[in-house]
């Protein structure tokens, strides 16, 4: 790691809790690798000092700041400007010093993109199935669109929440093929070449057992299957994925990506491949996974 001095610059992480966070092994291993003379730690922040943080982040000469649960959305009115993909999807996870404050963006959904890529994975041209109607539901369904996926289909308890986002995601990208279904109905659904990403808490540990859809029938309609999840390394979505014939992946590469596309934004540079596949074993190590 690098040794700090008198021009060190400094990013890090806000959010509530934060203490759990992989990303200062992510951010100090990637300044090591790129020779940046910087270093990243972490900032609890309570609700009621939100505006305080950012204001002093950037009095105090903070290049740049990760934003996490429960303050991805509100830290948008703290912000001078955002980026337009972040302002769609409502939601911001990485800060990055402008004249006058910081400039927001959405990492997550763009590094959800570039793990499938490294994964082999293709959305254009796919039918995408994503499960819940949250935050991450929402950006899911955007960063879809985005990249061209040709069916969107939401899936949550609550019809009515998922048709929300499909409404959202129909207005802001009118040529994609979008709609609302109940997790119930999934037997509506034609063929077995699905990508699921799975946008929900449900089976995040201690409660590993949990699934959102257990009916081994709705599997074997998936030909890949994602979970945001990243505790425990293989959820019991991912089990019943691997179980019905299909690939299953965590939520890690797409921490690790999310983490290097702000680290990118932040010092204006490019990290190579094998950067990030050094970074990956230094997460999984500081996480325990023994592969």
């Amino acid at each position: 790691m690098n040794d700090t001095n008198g021009t060190t610059r400094t990013c890090g992480l806000i959010g509530n809790p934060v203490a759990h966070s992989i990303s200062p092994v992510i951010h100090n291993h990637l300044a090591a690798l790129s020779g940046i003379n910087l270093v990243y730690v972490t900032f609890p922040v309570e609700k009621s000092a939100l505006h305080d943080a950012v204001k002093g982040a950037y009095a105090l000469d903070i290049l740049g700041l990760n934003v996490t649960v429960p303050y991805k959305s509100d830290v948008i009115p703290e912000l001078v400007d955002i980026d337009p993909l972040a302002k769609q999807i409502g939601a911001v996870n990485t800060l990055v010093r402008v004249d006058g404050g910081f400039k927001g963006y959405n990492t997550d959904m763009p590094g959800l993109y570039r793990a499938m890529c490294s994964d082999g994975v293709k959305v254009e041209g796919e039918k995408v199935l994503v499960l819940g109607a949250g935050g991450a539901a929402r950006a899911n369904a955007f960063l879809l669109a985005y990249h061209h996926a040709s069916e969107i289909i939401i899936m949550n308890r609550t019809i009515q929440k998922a048709q929300i986002i499909a409404d959202a995601v129909k207005q802001a990208f009118p040529e994609t093929a979008v709609k609302a279904m109940a997790l119930n109905e999934f037997d509506k659904l034609s063929g077995n070449d699905y990508i699921c990403i799975q946008a929900t808490s449900v089976g995040l540990h201690p409660n590993d057992e949990d699934v959102v859809i257990a009916d081994l029938a709705f599997y074997k309609k998936l030909k890949v299957g994602y979970d945001v999840i990243c505790n425990p390394v293989e959820t019991k979505f991912m089990k019943l994925v691997k179980e019905a014939g299909g690939e299953a992946h965590n939520g890690l590469k797409m921490l690790l990506y999310q983490g290097i596309l702000a680290y990118e934004l932040w010092n204006q540079c490019n990290i190579t491949e094998e950067d990030a596949s050094f970074v990956f074993r230094k997460m999984k190590e500081a996480m325990g996974i023994h592969e």
